[in-house]
């Protein structure tokens, strides 16, 4: 050690380690999308993180049919009526292989100028020629072709051309399109690739953090989460994301199957989507003539009720005003629910819509897991979410204590900084009251000699008050008022 002589400086780490700031309610969304209309696409089965409607359109496209694009429902949901950020899509649908090839199918030109009405064309594809043995004329020098406004691909001559006359009838052309049909439920599903190792699908849930730092809030399928595989898959990557995260999955019932408010509990049960990290949905909702899966509107909901409570998740959405002049069907049926209806669904464990005081509103505070379990923290949505808040914050904040010595300065450390935060949310009432404790009780010999260390977490947050009571009675005694002073 080198010879010292004067006054030194060092420092230790602070006692107190303060908590990780998270995005509670982070959206990932898995689908399909019109990648031919994408000006920057996104590759497939790849996570894109988004904060604004324009950056989500260039990477994946929009188009109003949202039964084949069902990516297109959520975006203009979530930033356009919502306007929330940020969201993680996820597009299934590859061009490489979900295609369909046309073959010299005829374009007509009036004059010089034509359309192709096929939905799904890839530009990129897109041969022309006079007649189906000639050559292909040049794009650009010949002729132009780019989407139109209804997204079909319109044919412009090019003035100076010498092959394409001013007076030619007709062309015909060669390309291939999307075919949204060939995705199954499989490829939301996903998977790791034998091959390459790829993740595909819903296993990518377990890239969202690595990739971006931010842990998934809530799970998404529009249009496919009415498939019992698919939910319960969302489920389970809900549960365990990289062995250390958890979150919510928000599904439906499919509404082109269960049309009576009465059927919807057995086609739940039935079907297992019971499972308290589950919203299970029932019906759609529409606004105008734009029909919306009521999962996609509750997403933008959760989003915006955490926005308004400083991201903390200890507020329901129920009782939050949609996006939403009605409930209708798969079919546009309209569906209009009492609140003692309404109240029935929820008492199965199904969030619903009402239109009863101030408009369209969510309803229902219950997980999938209701009425089988009556556990809050596994029962109550806004429990369930803030229980997973607070495991996923602590995770984020002591992960920088791993490997650390087991010594009291650790145990201090974590049980003292983890106090203060739960002291910090009890004083502002998102919590009725937290601790953490380190028990000898729990923390065996041989565990501490194989470094596991366990720490008590005691915490309370409060519950939606599903019902207010009034008991009214009679008083003779005002009938004293009669009488004056």
């Amino acid at each position: 050690m080198a010879y010292k002589h004067g006054v030194y400086i060092s420092e230790v780490a602070t006692s107190i380690v303060p908590p990780v700031d998270t995005e509670t309610g982070l959206p990932v969304v898995f689908g399909t999308a019109p990648m031919h209309l994408a000006t920057d696409p996104a590759a497939v089965n790849t996570p894109i993180l988004c904060y604004t409607y324009a950056e989500a359109v260039a990477a994946f496209g929009y188009h109003d049919d949202w039964k084949k694009y069902t990516l297109c429902e959520f975006v203009k949901s979530h930033f356009a009526l919502f306007a929330m950020a940020p969201v993680v899509l996820v597009n299934v649908l590859d061009p490489a292989t979900h295609k369909t090839a046309v073959t010299n199918q005829s374009v007509t030109l009036t004059p010089g100028a034509g359309t192709i009405a096929d939905d799904g064309v890839m530009l990129s594809t897109l041969v022309l020629k006079l007649t189906a043995e000639g050559q292909p004329l040049v794009k650009g020098v010949d002729y132009t072709a780019a989407f139109n406004d209804d997204n079909q691909v319109a044919i412009t001559r090019v003035s100076t051309s010498t092959t394409l006359l001013a007076n030619t009838a007709s062309v015909v052309a060669t390309f291939n399109k999307l075919d949204p049909t060939a995705v199954v439920s499989d490829d939301i599903v996903g998977g790791v690739d034998v091959t390459t190792g790829a993740y595909e699908g819903l296993e990518l849930v377990n890239k969202i953090f690595p990739l971006f730092r931010l842990v998934p809030g809530m799970i998404l399928a529009p249009g496919w989460s009415t498939d019992p595989e698919v939910a319960a898959v969302m489920v389970a990557k809900a549960g365990n994301i990289n062995e250390h995260f958890r979150c919510i999955a928000l599904t439906d019932v499919p509404t082109a199957i269960v049309k009576k408010y009465t059927d919807v509990a057995a086609w739940k049960e039935t079907n297992n989507y019971v499972s308290p990290r589950q919203v299970v949905c029932w019906p759609k909702v529409k606004l105008g003539s734009d029909i919306y899966h009521l999962s996609t509107q509750l997403a933008g909901l959760i989003c915006q009720t955490d926005a308004a409570n400083d991201d903390v998740p200890y507020v329901s959405p129920s009782n939050k005003s949609l996006q939403s002049n009605g409930a209708v069907l798969a079919d546009g049926s309209v569906v209009l629910l009492g609140p003692d209806q309404a109240a029935y669904l929820n008492g199965q464990g199904i969030v619903t819509a009402l239109n009863f005081i101030g408009g369209w509103k969510a309803w229902g505070n219950r997980t999938g897991a209701y009425p089988s379990v009556s556990d809050p923290k596994d029962a109550f949505l806004p429990i369930r979410r803030m229980f997973d808040w607070i495991g996923n914050t602590l995770v984020q904040t002591f992960w920088q204590k791993v490997d650390f010595p087991v010594n009291r300065r650790l145990i201090e450390t974590v049980v003292d900084s983890a106090n203060i935060w739960l002291n910090g949310l009890t004083a502002r009432q998102f919590i009725l009251g937290g601790r953490v404790e380190f028990n000898s009780s729990e923390n065996p010999t041989t565990d501490l000699m194989d470094g596991i260390v366990k720490f008590h977490v005691y915490v309370t947050p409060p519950g939606p008050a599903r019902e207010l009571d009034f008991i009214l009675e009679y008083d003779t005694a005002y009938l004293e008022t009669l009488f004056g002073a």
